[in-house]
């Protein structure tokens, strides 16, 4: 199964909501996003794993050395 990365920072562009939607509704396909620090959380479709980067690994946070797993696992990142 495809991965994709997406890290967002708070000044995001406007269309990277969109492009993300679009990314979930691929079958087979895993979209996870990862919200740097200072970046609130936006809405995004079911089936989006969503983390905040912080300083420790906690339910819905990831560290960054858990990040550099995650980059290095993904199929693709996408920085925006």
């Amino acid at each position: 199964m495809p991965s994709i990365l997406h890290l967002l920072k708070a000044d995001s562009a406007p269309h990277t909501l969109a492009a993300i939607e679009r990314q979930s509704r691929e079958p087979h396909t895993a979209v996870i996003v990862v919200l740097m620090p200072g970046t609130p959380a936006p809405t995004l479709p079911s089936g989006v794993t969503v983390y905040q980067l912080d300083e420790e690994s906690t339910e819905g946070r990831v560290h960054y050395s858990d990040l550099l797993d995650l980059i290095f696992s993904s199929d693709q990142v996408v920085s925006w």
